[in-house]
């Protein structure tokens, strides 16, 4: 998140209140559902919404670069923390899915 907030910071005004807020709000409901899917003991139906708001996220970024508002630098690099963030959520799927019968 705090990569993606100082890249925001670098859209065109214009932008920012528009798909800079968008990618923000995503940014921030994907925390909130890492914290629902912490706390809750049967995680997969969490774990699919954070599942697909991280490929939302993925393509307002993809959106973002598209329309030059952020340079391919900072693209890559944000692209490969979602992958992780992508992985790890994986991860944390497969987990769920052997574990609850």
């Amino acid at each position: 998140m705090e990569y993606g907030h100082a890249a925001l910071q670098q859209f065109p005004k214009a932008q920012r209140s528009v798909l800079a807020a968008r990618i923000d709000a995503n940014m921030v409901r994907a925390l909130e559902l890492i914290l629902r899917a912490n706390l809750r003991h049967h995680k997969k139906t969490t774990l699919a919404d954070l599942d697909t708001e991280l490929h939302v996220l993925r393509h307002l970024v993809r959106l973002a670069h598209r329309r030059h508002y952020i340079d391919t630098r900072r693209y890559e690099n944000w692209a490969r923390h979602l992958d992780e963030v992508g992985r790890l959520v994986g991860g944390w799927i497969k987990w769920a899915k052997g574990s609850v019968s």
